[in-house]
């Protein structure tokens, strides 16, 4: 895969066809591979665009903790490094957080919004510095167990669909995941994302655990003409427990405001 050789740090991406370019940031603990089963059920005439955030998947693993004006500024760099402008920028927990600070920074880069299972602030500074702790301690493993609970709805996970995905939080370096923990707890978006009136569209699972619809539901109402959609059933992953409702409510929205 390649590799954007920023001035800090690598970053590891992919760049997919041709087209109107769209976009796609993953959830803290995954890495680019959360899209696999939705980019082959979109439309044709895209330019598909996903990357590792600094700390996962084949990205550099800077030392712990990271802010979200770091991983804004690694979006925002990466799409200067394509030439990128004009995208429809997908963002998922974690990469919702940035896809609402690039999309404030940087309305050059950024035509519409999907926002995916994320808030203007999600939990609270308390919990994520529990958790880094935990990760310090014991590892990824110390908080495997809880986090899919949060991810996928029952069903899902007493079909032993979430073993693949445990596997991959265990493969999360604990130093990039503590380091995302530190950048979502410091974050606070409600004033600037209320301040955005670009096209967006943003999808809450009615089976999340960690970004409950309701939190999901009041993000989009900050925003000016913001779509809400509530795919059900569906947990806090919907591209992994729900890729086929994802890319339809995904294309539609591409749709809607011409971007294919």
């Amino acid at each position: 895969m390649p590799t954007a050789f920023l001035p800090d740090l690598r970053l590891n991406y992919r760049d997919e066809g041709a087209g109107a370019p769209v976009v796609f940031s993953h959830a803290l603990g995954l890495d680019l591979a959360m899209w696999d089963a939705v980019l082959p059920l979109l439309p044709p005439g895209l330019r598909l665009i996903r990357y590792d955030h600094r700390g996962h998947g084949g990205s550099d693993v800077p030392a712990a903790p990271y802010s979200m004006g770091a991983l804004i500024r690694d979006a925002e760099r990466l799409l200067d490094h394509l030439a990128v402008k004009d995208c429809v920028f997908v963002g998922i927990s974690m990469g919702g957080l940035v896809a609402q600070g690039l999309a404030v920074k940087r309305l050059d880069q950024v035509r519409g919004l999907v926002l995916s299972n994320t808030a203007a602030r999600i939990g609270h500074e308390s919990q994520w510095q529990a958790r880094s702790a935990a990760v310090a301690a014991g590892g990824m493993e110390a908080v495997a167990d809880a986090v899919m609970e949060r991810w996928f709805p029952r069903r899902f996970r007493a079909e032993g669909l979430a073993a693949p995905w445990r596997d991959r939080l265990l493969a999360c370096a604990p130093e990039g995941y503590r380091g995302g923990c530190a950048a979502i707890a410091g974050t606070d978006f409600y004033t600037p994302t209320a301040s955005l009136t670009l096209p967006a569209l943003v999808i809450a699972g009615s089976e999340d655990g960690s970004t409950p619809a309701d939190l999901v539901r009041e993000t989009a109402d900050l925003m000016a003409g913001a779509e809400f959609k509530l795919l059900r059933p569906s947990g806090h992953l919907p591209p992994v427990d729900a890729p086929e409702a994802f890319a339809e409510a995904l294309a539609g929205f591409l749709r809607r405001i011409g971007h294919i």
